[in-house]
């Protein structure tokens, strides 16, 4: 991992394009402009490098998506994770485990079609019976599956990891970076002017703010009020029961509304669906709640029984940045010339940040992502009444 978090630069009074937020999305940002050299970049965080979502992020990668858009994100972005040295620098930590995605037995159809659509668009993905799952799973109760998707090439990563690596590579790109720095939005006259600071102002013709959580009070200290809501959610960290298979395939399964995946060769990792609503970013709890990863797990057992018998290690907390429709806003924010926003990733930022930099780069320098489009992603889109809807969208999508 690089030293891109242990030393910091001074305040500019001036800059190009400043981005707010030194996470997976903010650095990968930050390092898709400064390869197209295009002037004086500053990165601003309230913190550290990845110290917030990102560092906490399960961090899965994989292709399965019900909207065209994301699963072209997906794809572009794994490209990048399996030539990391070579795309960003840096030896990343990509685990290529394979992924499954189990739906609702009423789900069936719509599973099938989105498996057609990501064929289609190039993934790498087919559709498994329950005698193959449970071959490629031997620790899996899969008696009630039908099928499922199975992505081989897919698996998780490391989000402080991609955070700093692509920071660092960013710096050694000439852009600058102020860590542990308040900044809030100056705004005139229907333009972004730039930034106010703990350590001065800063003048700048764009401004992004790809600040995860922290959004919604930061545009709302400035008369805008963005539709992201705060979730809050909890992770288990658990040492493998004896007998379990290490390293297996990372699953979302919609059945037990659990996620999970291998950590490392001994270890293994349950999430939830959903979380309570309303948590501040600045003061949730940092240790989870005991009884409700033992009802997590309980529900994970039913999928994997030698659950029962695995020890808990720890609890990991993080709070999501939600919108209506699960799905981010990644814009120009209407009204604002300059302001753009790049947040509200409803916990699938991860997976999907390398493609989201460079599409964000080509809107700031080109006028639109080319490489995806990314206009029906809009910050306007649910004030136009555009929310996006998957044509065979799942009910937890």
């Amino acid at each position: 991992m690089s030293d891109a978090s242990s030393r910091t630069d001074s305040l500019v009074p001036t800059a190009d394009i400043v981005i707010l937020g030194a996470g997976v999305m903010g650095a990968s940002i930050a390092f898709h402009l400064a390869k197209r050299k295009v002037g004086k970049i500053v990165v601003v965080d309230r913190g550290h490098v990845g110290q917030g979502g990102s560092g906490r992020s399960s961090a899965l990668i994989r292709m399965h998506y019900s909207y065209p858009p994301e699963v072209q994100l997906a794809l572009l972005s794994l490209r990048m994770f399996e030539n990391w040295p070579d795309a960003v620098g840096g030896e990343g930590d990509f685990r290529k485990t394979g992924f499954v995605r189990i739906v609702h037995p009423g789900e069936g159809e719509r599973l099938k079609q989105n498996v057609e659509m990501q064929r289609k668009l190039g993934a790498r993905v087919s559709l498994v019976d329950r005698a193959e799952l449970k071959e490629l799973e031997p620790d899996w109760n899969v008696d009630e599956v039908e099928f499922a998707a199975y992505e081989p090439d897919s698996g998780y990563g490391d989000g402080a990891g991609v955070a700093h690596d692509f920071l660092a590579r960013a710096r050694d790109l000439g852009v600058v970076y102020l860590s542990k720095t308040q900044s809030s939005l100056r705004i005139e006259a229907g333009h972004v002017r730039g930034i106010s600071t703990s350590q001065g102002d800063m003048s700048a013709p764009v401004v992004v703010a790809a600040t995860g959580p922290w959004t919604r009070p930061l545009f709302q200290k400035v008369g805008l009020d963005l539709p992201i809501e705060t979730e809050y959610h909890q992770v288990a960290i658990l040492k493998n029961a004896p007998g379990m298979k290490g390293g297996g395939c990372a699953c979302i399964d919609s059945v037990t509304a659990t996620y999970f995946r291998s950590d490392a060769h001994d270890k293994f990792l349950v999430g939830d669906f959903y979380g309570a609503r309303g948590a501040d970013p600045d003061n949730f709890p940092q240790r989870a709640a005991d009884h409700e990863l033992e009802e997590m797990i309980e529900r994970a057992c039913r999928r994997v029984p030698k659950l029962e018998n695995a020890e808990v290690i720890r609890g990991v907390t993080g709070v999501y940045d939600m919108t209506p429709d699960s799905r981010p806003l990644l814009g120009e924010i209407p009204g604002v010339s300059g302001l753009y926003v790049c947040a509200g990733f409803s916990g699938m930022g991860f997976k999907i940040s390398p493609a989201v930099g460079l599409v964000m780069s080509e809107l700031l320098l080109d006028g639109r992502g080319k490489a995806v489009d990314i206009s029906s992603f809009s910050a306007g889109r649910f004030a136009e009444g555009k929310p996006i809807q998957a044509e065979f969208e799942y009910k937890d999508d």
